[in-house]
């Protein structure tokens, strides 16, 4: 999706008109938290996944039955 120059400066006036300008700081400020806290849960996913297997507890083995005679 292309958004061109116009279209934003709508955006704008709209966002403008719903928050106002002394809410809009605030507004960017906690997208922009938002989005950091975002990419560190994803960076924290992708790093689990990355783990070699390894680090998982080994399972204890079954005891073998005897062998009947």
């Amino acid at each position: 999706m292309n958004i061109r120059g116009w279209e934003w400066l709508i955006l704008l006036a709209i966002v403008l008109l719903l928050w106002g300008p002394a809410k809009l700081p605030d507004l960017a400020r906690s997208i922009g938290r938002s989005v950091s806290e975002f990419r560190k849960g994803l960076k924290g996913v992708h790093d689990d996944l990355k783990e070699p297997a390894s680090n998982e507890p080994a399972r204890p083995e079954e005891p073998k039955k005897p062998e009947s005679v």
